[in-house]
């Protein structure tokens, strides 16, 4: 399986951003897929997730009411919209598959994206 992650970049507080993460290798059914955001000194952080299969989302509490995840089943992608964004959502953002009930801890996950780097300026 592999991911890959893209579309971070350079924004101005307040504007947004729609990250990519594309799956290859493998088709899913059940399995979650998830995004986690680091920030430099800080410890990587849950952002939210869905089910590929019924789609139900999850949120972390930095993300609630910003941002959301959606898939495209036909391109095997999953979508982060990232709105209204803040100068502490610089990190690099990770997105993850994993199979387990539990979708906003890293253990979870088995498959790991390569990350992208979003950068917030005042």
């Amino acid at each position: 399986v592999q991911l890959q992650a893209s579309g971070g970049g350079l924004v101005q507080a307040g504007g947004s951003l729609r990250l990519s993460c594309a799956a290859s290798g493998r088709t899913f059914s059940d399995h979650a897929v998830g995004w986690f955001r680091q920030a430099p000194g800080k410890e990587r952080e849950f952002v939210a997730a869905i089910r590929w299969g019924g789609g139900d989302t999850y949120y972390g509490d930095s993300a609630k009411g910003r941002f959301t995840i959606s898939r495209d089943n036909a391109k095997n992608t999953v979508y982060l919209q990232m709105n209204r964004l803040k100068v502490e959502d610089t990190a690099v953002y990770y997105c993850a598959v994993g199979d387990s009930n539990i979708v906003d801890r890293q253990s979870a996950y088995d498959y790991w994206g390569q990350g992208t780097q979003v950068t917030v300026s005042s």
